[in-house]
C-alpha cells in the first residue's frame, strides 16, 4: 500500500469496525437505540458523575445548547438526573441513573463478547499483529485528543 493511501485506509477501517460493532449490537437492544452523541454523553457522565453541563460540552466538543438538548432527551428516557450545583446554583450537575449504568454495562459486556469472538476467528499472526498495533493506535488517539485540546 502506498504511504499516501495509508492514513485514509486506516481511518476507513477503524470507522468501518466501529460502525459494524454498533450495527451488530443494536440488534439485541430491548430499548430504542441511542444516537452517537447521546451515547457519548451517557458514557462521559457515567465515567465522571457530577460533571457540569458546561464541562461535558467542552469535553465532547459540542455547543452548550446541544448538550442541554441531549441532557433533556436522556433525562426523559430515564438515563440522566440533573441536579443543581450547590457551589453555583446557575450550574447543573449530571448523574447517571441505575438504568443508564445497567444499559452501559450491558452494552460493554455484549461488545466485549462480540469482539472477542471475532478476534478468536483470526489467525494467531493476525491477533499478534493487532496486539502489536495497540500502542501505536493509543498514541494516535492521544495525539488527536491533544491536538483538539490545543486548538
Amino acid at each position: 500500500m502506498a504511504t499516501e493511501e495509508f492514513p485514509d485506509s486506516l481511518a476507513d477501517v477503524l470507522a468501518g469496525i466501529q460502525r459494524m460493532v454498533r450495527r451488530r449490537l443494536r440488534g439485541g437492544l430491548t430499548s430504542p437505540p441511542l444516537r452517537g452523541a447521546q451515547a457519548d454523553l451517557l458514557r462521559l457522565v457515567a465515567a465522571r458523575p457530577g460533571i457540569r453541563v458546561s464541562d461535558a460540552a467542552k469535553e465532547l466538543y459540542l455547543a452548550g445548547n446541544s448538550v442541554s438538548t441531549l441532557v433533556n432527551q436522556l433525562s426523559r428516557a430515564g438515563y440522566l438526573v440533573r441536579e443543581t450545583d450547590p457551589d453555583d446554583r446557575r450550574s447543573a450537575l449530571l448523574l447517571p441513573t441505575q438504568a443508564a449504568e445497567a444499559r452501559l454495562n450491558d452494552w460493554a459486556a455484549r461488545r466485549g463478547e462480540l469482539v472477542r469472538a471475532q478476534v478468536e476467528r483470526l489467525t494467531q499472526e493476525d491477533r499478534a499483529a493487532l496486539a502489536a498495533a495497540l500502542p501505536a493506535l493509543r498514541r494516535l488517539a492521544r495525539n488527536l485528543h491533544e491536538e483538539v485540546e490545543g486548538a
